[in-house]
């Protein structure tokens, strides 16, 4: 068996994002001045952590957050990142580039949940599950083909820390169950594709959830460089790796960002 921590990060904010503007995959836009800040905030938040692997969305707004957490890192500041379009936002078709009172429009008109709408030409939340999935299936395989270990879980105290599901408390530090745990891989994405993960993770991989928080809150919306984390171990069968535990450590955590001035 072999134990991992898998960090999500969405990208800061775009000019866009503060118009209240959908981007989806074919508005490709860069940091706003805000943004910038909040990726160097997060980048400063992160930047003890050793990261074995760094899967970023290649859409602009994610590469520049990823290369500012990079480069604000104490160990993994000349990385080389791996541009991942399977992590690129949810296409929201004819929407793109339109306000979200738009798309909230079309949604009404069609008699559906503005979650649940799939505009003309843009994916499903289904097809958006099936490209993370795709990812997880890449991710579990070069983790183990790049961390291969014969015996036991060599990450002492891991699966034992999974299986206990110790809580951390809200506004917990940036090494939260982490201790014990080698490799880290780290996931720079968009907040629809994030929500997505997160969903998939909980309600169809069984990972546990941290003692006395709500699962609204687990699916709320991630905030711009907002964090989540999640354990994970794999054990390998004949034909494929198999996610053997799975626990959340925390979602949409904001805290680099309390003392962070916006910018005008």
């Amino acid at each position: 068996m072999f134990t991992f921590s898998l960090t999500f990060v969405r990208h800061g904010e775009t000019q866009y994002n503060r118009e209240k503007l959908l981007q989806g995959q074919g508005v490709d836009t860069t940091l706003s001045e805000t943004g910038v800040q909040q990726g160097e905030a997060v980048g400063q938040y992160l930047k003890d952590i050793t990261f074995s692997h760094v899967f970023v969305s290649n859409l602009q707004r994610a590469v520049q957050t990823a290369e500012l957490i990079l480069k604000n890192n104490t160990h993994c500041s000349g990385m080389e990142m791996v541009l991942e379009p399977l992590l690129r936002e949810r296409g929201f078709g004819v929407a793109e580039g339109r306000h979200k009172e738009h798309l909230k429009n079309m949604a009404n008109a069609a008699g559906q949940s503005c979650r649940d709408y799939t505009p003309p030409g843009g994916e499903t939340l289904e097809q958006v599950k099936l490209r993370f999935k795709k990812f997880l299936k890449a991710l579990f395989k070069r983790m183990l083909d790049e961390h291969s270990f014969s015996g036991p879980d060599t990450s002492s105290g891991a699966a034992a820390a999974i299986t206990c599901g110790a809580d951390v408390p809200p506004g917990g530090s940036a090494n939260d169950s982490l201790h014990g745990v080698s490799v880290h891989a780290l996931v720079v994405s968009h907040g629809a594709y994030i929500r997505v993960a997160i969903r998939h993770l909980v309600e169809d991989l069984n990972c546990t959830l941290p003692a006395g928080v709500k699962i609204s809150q687990v699916f709320s919306p991630c905030p711009n460089t907002g964090i989540s984390r999640f354990i994970l171990t794999l054990s390998r069968s004949e034909s494929r790796p198999v996610l053997s535990a799975a626990r959340c450590v925390f979602t949409n955590r904001t805290e680099h960002l309390e003392n962070l001035t916006e910018a005008e």
